[in-house]
């Protein structure tokens, strides 16, 4: 059977998404699996409801927004990869007793390529009773010009992820601060389809989910220099050093599923940081853009490690 995987971006904490590709997982479950870029991150959800891709990986934030925005083009996460949030807060001095309250008074420069870090982040203030209004954030930029402005001196803390804060910290020109994964299950990335689809071909999700977890289990069982070397040809600009100290953060994390399955708490923390932050105006349910099925019984199957 043949699928077209829409891949949202090339990023390093989509490390279980190249692997099954890399490990030869999908083969093992009968499915030709060929990956295609998708031509804009922010509408990788809209375009795989256009029929641009059969399954894509991406946020489920998006499935709301585009559930929101038509009800009747619905698409469901099936198997999720990313069940924490891989984003940290970066300084330029080491900060071992940070508290959120430590960024007012901050020039902070969060992420604006796309909305879902800051998003969190604002949220994570709202919890602890501090107002994001009252957070200095400076213009926005790339995470690499943010890197640079925090070496410069220009901004005081810096919202990124792996590899520019890897980089950074290994450069000694800055210091991990905030680890937002540490906040609990944030349901980040996971493996996408439609109604129509699920319909027309459940055996195709099953496959799939069942390759994930086989991949899941290698990932868990393997060293951070193992995954690098599996998908290092994914990211040839970065050394096999690098790629493994990115791997070795994220596992020590537990930024990455252990299965395949979306906790609801995961979903409903996202759900809620978007209607709080206005990028959701309905409050959606569990059921309304997530679809378990396949997933809990490929874990049910218990399938062998790849």
């Amino acid at each position: 059977m043949r699928i077209t995987l829409v891949e949202n971006f090339r990023a390093v904490f989509y490390a279980p998404f190249y692997a099954p590709i890399a490990l030869g997982a999908y083969e093992s479950e009968g499915l030709q699996v060929s990956l295609k870029m998708s031509a804009d991150a922010a509408h990788t959800a809209a375009s795989l409801i256009a029929g641009d891709g059969d399954v894509s990986w991406g946020g489920p934030l998006r499935l709301m927004i585009a559930l929101e925005t038509n009800p009747q083009a619905a698409a469901l996460a099936f198997c999720e990869a990313v069940g924490r949030d891989p984003f940290f807060l970066l300084g330029r001095a080491p900060r071992p007793g940070f508290r959120l309250e430590d960024l007012l008074g901050e020039k902070v420069a969060a992420v604006t390529e796309v909305p879902t870090p800051w998003m969190c982040l604002q949220q994570d203030l709202r919890l602890a009773g501090i107002d994001p209004a009252r957070v200095h954030a400076a213009p926005g930029r790339s995470m690499p010009d943010n890197v640079a402005a925090l070496r410069s001196g220009e901004i005081d803390i810096v919202q990124a992820f792996h590899p520019c804060a890897a980089l950074a910290v290994r450069e000694g020109a800055a210091h991990v601060w905030y680890v937002a994964a540490r906040r609990g299950l944030v349901s980040y990335t996971t493996l996408n389809t439609t109604r129509a689809y699920a319909d027309r071909h459940p055996e195709v999700l099953l496959r799939m989910c069942r390759a994930m977890y086989r991949t899941q289990k290698w990932i868990a069982a393997h060293s951070a220099a193992d995954l690098a070397r599996a998908v290092g040809s994914f990211f040839p600009d970065l050394s096999a050093a690098i790629l493994t100290y990115c791997f070795e953060s994220y596992k020590a994390i537990g930024l990455w599923n252990a299965r395949p399955l979306l906790q609801r708490e995961g979903l409903e923390w996202l759900r809620d940081a978007a209607l709080a932050s206005g990028l959701l105006h309905r409050k959606f349910a569990y059921e309304d853009c997530v679809d378990m099925r396949y997933a809990e019984q490929a874990v049910r199957e218990e399938p062998p490690s790849i």
